[in-house]
């Protein structure tokens, strides 16, 4: 029996959700799971749709099966965490323009006997080679998601190729963050999760924040219309309403107004002069 929160707002998980759900007030937007998880969502959509009547159908996938969907006109907006896939995204004429949203961090949990000896680290890069010289057990998404890209940089920067010891130490879950994180609580393994996902998490049991503070472990979030160029059902009008509101002022306010336990999740930082 799973311990993780489901959001209240209907989120839909299969690809290639038809425009046929949705009227002509409402909007589909693919986003990630760790967006979803988190429950911001359904803290931010139902102001948004009092304010303006639409609607706005969250497909929570990881951040490269978003941008799949996307690539494939499933959608009107993009809202995902890969800053260099969401410009290149761009720079190939799916996306209209790019726009920073919001931003946390990702952290590196693990077991409290943490075999690695990482804890209290500072430098996600140098965590990763304890963890691997130690041989201990890692649990990594391994889905293309923003966060799984992230770690894979990571790896790169500890000159580690993970994958080698697949099946082993390293194990791939193939899975969204979620369930990676109960995945890493059964099996005593280390895993990244950006910090929002962890605050909601509610099957932690004894797991503790063992590196947090690198800048590389920085979480960008980004905002996108899909171009009716490429995709001529895209509903241009409502979904720069959607993008308009939560970069303006409003928008931000409430983003930074959402927390859990005490805490903000997530951190606006929409250009001023939008």
């Amino acid at each position: 029996m799973t311990c993780f929160k489901i959001p209240a707002i209907v989120l839909f998980f299969i690809v290639g959700v038809s425009h046929a759900l949705a009227n002509e007030h409402s909007i589909i937007m693919q986003s990630t799971t760790s967006t979803a998880n988190s429950g911001l969502y359904d803290y931010l959509l139902p102001m948004f749709k009092k304010e303006t009547g639409i609607t706005v159908h969250v497909v929570a996938v990881g951040t490269g099966q978003a941008i799949k969907n996307a690539k494939n006109c499933d959608g009107d907006v993009l809202l995902v965490h890969a800053t260099s896939a969401e410009q290149q995204f761009v720079a190939e004429g799916f996306g209209v323009a790019r726009y920073d949203v919001m931003y946390n961090d990702f952290i590196l949990v693990g077991p409290p006997q943490d075999p690695a000896k990482i804890s209290g680290g500072h430098l996600a890069a140098i965590a990763l080679a304890n963890i691997a010289t130690s041989q201990s057990q890692f649990a990594s998404r391994a889905d293309n998601s923003g966060t799984h890209k992230k770690e894979v940089s990571l790896w790169k920067s500890a000159k580690v190729n993970p994958q080698e010891s697949s099946g082993h130490w390293y194990l791939e879950t193939g899975s969204g963050m979620g369930a990676t994180l109960n995945i890493a609580v059964g099996s005593g393994a280390y895993t990244m999760t950006d910090r929002a996902t962890w605050i909601s998490f509610k099957n932690k049991r004894d797991y503790k924040i063992q590196v947090e503070g690198d800048d590389d472990l920085f979480n960008q979030y980004g905002i996108i219309q899909i171009n009716p160029k490429k995709c001529s059902q895209v509903k241009s009008v409502q979904a720069k309403i959607w993008i308009d509101w939560i970069l303006s002022k409003k928008g931000q306010v409430a983003i930074a107004a959402y927390s859990l336990e005490g805490q903000q999740l997530f951190f606006p930082n929409a250009a001023t002069d939008y």
